[in-house]
């Protein structure tokens, strides 16, 4: 007897507060599960992917219910326990449901349709056209030969301002109507295979088959001893082949194949399989052998694991983190279960796979923004468990260890058993824009406890927030406090530019000491890291004259040039134009570039190295899949005698043959308005400077600045982090910053710089009725002006004992007040929770 489930409430990929309730067809009514997507229309025409959440037999009471057009899959491709996550995330971050699920599941898994205009007659008569106007005419004749033209097509043909007026126009006249076309996003990757027919399955068929083929057929002789050797010398278990490998092996073409099947020798038949390669595990790598400070770490781990407390592993760079995680890793997966690996930076995920799936195998999967669409849905659906080995259709999850970014916390996993985030204290663990503004390493402890797995925080420079948290007891802590087989921290030097300024001895951006030091290093053939935090070529282009600078039309920001493609953009919005060759204030010709970036830095190292191989990593060199592992195997095979590179070089990363790291401009990271500058530049000086000597000799690093005497400066020498730690506590509790206090950063926009002001002080004045001095601002920020929206900035400090479920709450009220309000019409809210 089938059940009296009637309606669905479903979640859309959109930013509404609630779910959407619709109706369930009588035929879908016994397959239909929550957690499935389906196909449902939302508005006049827009249809979308929907996840159903829950099934009831209540009507909604305030709208008219739809149907369900289509349920898209046979099994649910989100859990029970996914959407309790996306609940809490909902409601920590202050955003709604719909911004959850399209941050959470695969673009290739979410279906949008597309508007298509149809013509209403197969063709017009001459006498028809008479009423159409030009433009109007252009489109007929088009819709009259392609049949059918998307809105892009449309635009293309009558400019972007007169489409709808266009479309409309053709559509009351009779000419055209609309469509909504709906295109599946994900195509598994399919391949076809070959096996013997049941006739054919035995050595006298064989033995006969290849006789008569001797004489007769040669190419097919080749391809089925081509397909018995694949198949490991013919084993009597039916065996599936590769076509493609086949081919490859007897060098015949396919129409050889397709007469072996028509003779009934082989059987074909089309697999789904997957577009990851598998990779062989090194078993002589698993063994591993452990310092004895090692050692005492994971005992500490353990402790922490056996008291369910989160644990904070603080060891210095290079002392052999990784080998901790690899042990710890082994353990769980021998129990059955799933480990996330969670890295803040796409290149630190693209140098670890390679090591762990050295010890590991094809029990790995990687998940991170630069894998296409297609790539994406395979690795949700390996981590679920969906199949793609035909010869293996059981739906156990292939990865048990995936290795990711942020995002990888959305993945579906069954029986997740350890969470490691590594590089804990890095800021790229936070989404900035768009909702959810969640902290990949937050959420992924909250993943962790409710799996009821292991959690291990690891880095070598903690954050202040998760160290006081391991002082405090409420995590475990465990150290290593020396580099992996007696390597010696690298030797910190000072290079005071502002003295070498004065004496007229800086060559350019360089001191003359870390211009020396350089050249001896690369003389005994080691490799050099240059650190500076800005890319581009120049950060601005100024009038010596009348200090004029161009900036961005749409943001309050100085263009950056860049000298790859000869053009001054900005890094806010993307706008960009070419350089003017006169000042448009006061029309002198006099205008310079002023500052440096990595690309200039690039570029004169080859006046002063020009034998040395230069190379440049930053976000503009490495935008594409494969690029940051092709620059880091460059370097690592000693291709590369200079790497220059920003922030993406400074963690992580292990290279045998560093012997010098120069950090450039010391002083842009420290002078930067913000309560953890100091915490940043420490962590980040020092991240870089771990680089430097590894294996065989002991490195040195270079700080050029000119505040050699500034306590930042003085710690990161003494590799001094708990000097640092104290300050930074110190003053923190002194001005109600975390971790003393909870951070809510609330973001007012709007196009009218009026609107954003009044909206700004109007929420303000409400939060205080209820917060009162916790409420800071509405101020503009440093950059007032983004993509042509003005923005006002709240600041709320909340002291931990608040209820900040209360807090939010309120917050979300007042947004809501604010946004039915026509005098702020078209306000942009975004609050950012624990912002970085």
């Amino acid at each position: 007897m089938s059940r009296v489930t009637l309606f669905a409430d479903v979640i859309l990929p959109l930013p509404v507060p609630n779910l959407y309730t619709y109706r369930i067809p009588f035929e879908l009514n016994d397959s239909i599960k929550t957690g499935m997507r389906v196909l449902v229309q939302f508005g006049k025409k827009k249809i979308y992917t929907g996840l159903v959440r829950k099934l009831h037999e209540q009507p909604p009471k305030d709208y008219e219910v739809k149907y369900i057009d289509a349920l898209l899959d046979t099994i649910p491709v989100v859990t029970e326990l996914q959407f309790e996550f996306w609940d809490w995330i909902s409601s920590y971050y202050l955003c709604y449901p719909g911004e959850v699920m399209n941050a959470a599941l695969p673009s290739g898994l979410k279906l949008e349709s597309e508007t298509k205009i149809v013509p209403a007659e197969d063709e017009f008569s001459d006498e028809q056209k008479q009423v159409l106007t030009d433009e109007e005419f252009l489109v007929v004749e088009a819709l009259e030969t392609k049949k059918l033209l998307t809105i892009n097509d449309l635009i293309a043909i009558v400019g972007i301002k007169n489409s709808d007026k266009t479309l409309n126009s053709l559509i009351k006249k009779g000419f055209a109507y609309r469509e909504e076309h709906v295109n599946e996003k994900y195509k598994p990757k399919t391949e076809e295979f070959l096996t013997l027919t049941n006739d054919a399955d035995n050595e006298e068929f064989l033995q006969q088959l290849c006789a008569q083929l001797e004489k007769r057929a040669f190419k097919q002789l080749e391809a089925v001893l081509a397909f018995i050797h694949l198949s490991d010398r013919y084993q009597k278990k039916k065996t599936w082949i590769k076509k493609q490998d086949v081919l490859k092996k007897s060098n015949a073409s396919s129409a050889v194949i397709d007469e072996l099947v028509k003779k009934n020798v082989f059987h074909s038949e089309t697999f789904e399989t997957g577009r990851f390669l598998a990779d062989q595990k090194n078993k002589d790598l698993l063994n591993l052998e452990l310092s004895e400070e090692q050692e005492q770490a994971i005992s500490e781990i353990n402790k922490s694991f056996n008291e369910n407390k989160i644990c904070l592993l603080h060891g210095v760079t290079a002392s052999g983190k990784t080998e901790v995680y690899i042990r710890l890793i082994k353990e769980a997966l021998a129990k059955g279960e799933q480990v996330l690996y969670l890295l803040p930076e796409i290149a630190l995920t693209t140098h670890i796979v390679t090591r762990l799936k050295k010890h590991f195998g094809d029990v790995v999967g990687v998940y991170h923004s630069r894998f296409n669409p297609n790539e994406r849905v395979e690795v949700w659906q390996n981590v679920f468990g969906h199949a793609t080995d035909p010869a293996k259709p059981a739906s156990r999850p292939k990865y048990n260890l995936v290795i990711g970014a942020r995002s990888a916390v959305f993945l579906p996993f069954q029986k997740l058993g350890l969470v490691i985030i590594d590089e804990e204290h890095d800021p790229s663990f936070k989404q900035t824009d768009p909702a959810p503004r969640y902290n990949g390493r937050d959420t992924a402890l909250y993943l962790a406890s409710m799996h009821k797995a292991k959690a291990l925080l690891g880095t070598a420079t903690p954050s202040v927030e998760s160290f006081y948290l391991a002082r405090s007891g409420k995590y475990g802590y465990a150290s290593i406090t020396k580099r992996f087989a007696g390597v010696q921290l690298p030797e910190i030097m000072i290079a005071d530019t502002k003295e070498a300024y004065k004496k007229k001895e800086m060559k350019s951006h360089f001191s003359p000491f870390l211009l020396n030091m350089m050249k001896e290093k690369m003389d005994d053939r080691q490799q050099v890291i240059l650190f500076q935090n800005r890319r581009g070529f120049a950060p601005m282009l100024e009038c010596e004259t009348c200090s004029w600078v161009p900036h961005c039309q749409n943001c309050d920001v100085s263009l950056t040039y860049h000298k790859a493609g000869n053009l001054l953009k900005c890094h806010y919005c993307g706008y960009s134009l070419k350089p003017m060759t006169t000042c448009a204030a006061c029309g002198d010709v006099n205008l310079r570039l002023k500052g440096f970036g990595t690309e200039k830095i690039e570029e004169e190292l080859a006046i002063f190295f020009p034998e040395a191989k230069i190379k440049r990593m930053d976000l503009d060199t490495t935008r594409s899949k494969y690029s940051y592992m092709q620059l880091m195997n460059e370097f690592d095979e000693g291709n590369i005698d200079i790497l220059v590179g920003t922030q993406m070089i400074s963690k992580g990363l292990d290279f045998d043959n560093v012997g010098l790291v120069g950090i450039l401009n010391a002083d842009s990271i420290m002078n930067f308005p913000d309560f953890r500058a100091h915490e940043r530049a420490y962590q980040l000086m020092s991240q870089v400077a771990g680089r430097a000597g590894r294996k065989q000799k002991r490195g040195t690093v270079i700080i050029q600045t000119r505040q050699p005497y500034h306590s930042i400066i003085q710690a990161v020498t003494r590799n001094d982090y708990f000097a640092v730690y104290e300050n930074e506590v110190l003053e923190r509790k002194n001005f109600h910053y975390p971790p003393f206090h909870r951070l809510i950063h609330l973001t007012i926009k709007h196009r009218d710089q009026k609107v954003a002001e009044q909206s700004a002080n109007v929420f303000g004045q409400m939060l205080r009725q209820k917060l009162g001095n916790r409420v800071v601002g509405p101020e503009a920020p440093g950059v007032a002006r983004v993509r042509n929206y003005f923005l006002q900035q709240i600041l709320l400090k909340c002291e931990r004992e608040l209820s900040m479920k209360q807090v939010k709450e309120f917050i979300m009220q007042i947004i809501q007040v604010l946004r039915v309000d026509p005098k702020f019409k078209g306000i942009v809210i975004a609050p950012d929770v624990d912002p970085q």
